[in-house]
């Protein structure tokens, strides 16, 4: 049965489930959601799709998951990949699922946000530069942790490279520059090594293509 996620392109938490699809491998089919036309936030969607308004969803049979950790938890449930095997190994990976959507993709999405698609009348210098200040924190700490080591956890890709990754792809411009993070640069370099690895909008349809 083909699994179906409603996700958009510009979504790097669509992104992260669509790349553990895709690297899965699993036979899936985005469904578009017109989310910078306040699609997620109809009560239609609401009500029919995810209460909390939100994207990623995916829909494997009758069953409906929400959330990207969550999903990301339930692809490795099915195929056996991304979600380690010993129980520290699990633990591990969840630690730095739960700090990337806290620390790194919370702030790098929203600061995308706001620099690429919000109108630049409601941008704010301030908030964006409290948001630069975070993200770069972030950055420094995933730096740090990936200097002597290839993957964040164990010795393969797991659900934290694949959950910690998805922002950094996007090629907008969001403060950050792979060539000030050697480290990272690398690792993303593996990433894309991977066999089956796309660009998010290549996986999934943006909103907007002129940005693509």
């Amino acid at each position: 049965m083909t699994l179906k996620l409603h996700c958009f392109g510009e979504s790097g938490h669509s992104y992260k489930v669509a790349l553990a699809l895709e690297l899965g491998p699993l036979d899936w089919e985005p469904v578009h959601v017109d989310f910078f036309n306040g699609a997620a936030r109809s009560a239609e969607y609401r009500e029919t799709v995810n209460e909390m308004g939100e994207a990623p969803v995916l829909v494997d049979g009758d069953l409906k998951l929400t959330q990207s950790g969550v999903i990301q938890a339930y692809l490795s449930e099915k195929t056996g990949q991304f979600g380690g095997e010993a129980a520290d190994e699990k633990r591990e990976i969840l630690r730095w699922v739960l700090w990337d959507n806290h620390k790194l993709s919370s702030n790098t999405g929203t600061l995308r946000f706001m620099m690429n698609f919000l109108s630049p009348q409601h941008r704010s210098d301030d908030v964006i530069g409290f948001l630069k200040a975070r993200q770069k924190a972030a950055l420094q700490i995933l730096e740090t942790h990936l200097t002597q080591r290839d993957w964040i956890v164990g010795r393969s890709v797991t659900n934290a490279d694949l959950t910690c990754c998805s922002y950094l792809f996007y090629d907008e411009d969001f403060g950050f520059t792979r060539s000030d993070w050697p480290a990272i640069d690398r690792w993303l370099s593996r990433i894309s090594e991977l066999p089956g690895w796309k660009h998010p909008y290549h996986l999934m349809r943006p909103a907007y293509p002129d940005k693509a």
